[in-house]
């Protein structure tokens, strides 16, 4: 069983200087100062390049273009998002994207999971190789929104994770209409399942198309209380 230490002091401390310094910039302002500034060769960004992605990534690239994006393989995402993935690196120009995949142990364990334990086939396939590939990064850049819901709804910009790494979140503001304006203002291709209703993407099993007044997040894990894969939540790298 891992052990989930609290922060100490100091990283306490650090979070309360980045907020009071850093947490009513807007989005670009909050990027540049994150990546150049606070932790320069020290911050990744993860990202599903599902269907609000390519928004957050061109704004990345805008500001440094080589920094890490991490990726995550679990052997179970759609064709469409894998090709999407290869286009927008091309697009946007990304320079180092990491792919992160499952051990083959895992796959193997994780078979059909998704049926009876989903929460152990997101351990298995997600969260463990995403705590491996986030290791030894003091900050991590996300994708999150408010208005997705659920826990994310009263997030700050910048957080403390797990194993006291830093957690930016610079979209968290955002809402629906922002994220859509983007897409048109900086021509963004869409993901090809969006025109298909499919608003939140993730692997193919746990993944259906939204209803109208769904909520975006309501396709992941429909019919089950499952809200979240755990990749926020690990406790290690906290991503």
């Amino acid at each position: 069983m891992t052990t989930t230490h609290p922060a100490t002091v100091s990283a306490v401390a650090r979070l309360d200087g980045l907020l009071r310094n850093y947490g009513h910039l807007g989005t670009l302002d909050l990027l540049h100062a994150m990546i150049m500034r606070e932790f320069p060769g020290r911050v990744a960004v993860t990202s599903s390049f599902g269907a609000e992605s390519a928004v957050l990534l061109d704004l990345v690239a805008e500001v440094h273009p080589a920094t890490p994006v991490i990726f995550l393989d679990t052997d179970a995402l759609f064709d469409e998002t894998v090709a999407y993935r290869d286009s927008l690196i091309r697009r946007l120009g990304l320079m180092d994207v990491r792919i992160a995949r499952p051990h083959p142990r895992d796959i193997r364990e994780s078979d059909e999971l998704w049926h009876r334990a989903p929460d152990r086939c997101c351990h298995l396939r997600k969260v463990l190789p995403m705590q491996r590939a986030t290791e030894g990064f003091a900050a991590l850049i996300d994708g999150r929104k408010a208005f997705h819901g659920g826990d994310r709804a009263s997030l700050p910009t910048i957080s403390l994770g797990a194993g006291e790494v830093f957690k930016i979140s610079p979209l968290i503001r955002w809402t629906e209409f922002d994220i859509e304006r983007a897409f048109d203002d900086r021509n963004l291709p869409r993901h090809p399942l969006v025109a298909n209703g499919y608003r939140s993407i993730g692997c193919w099993p746990c993944t259906r198309p939204t209803e109208p007044g769904e909520s975006p997040r309501a396709g992941r894990w429909a019919g089950s209380a499952k809200t979240e894969c755990g990749i926020h939540t690990f406790a290690g790298s906290g991503i």
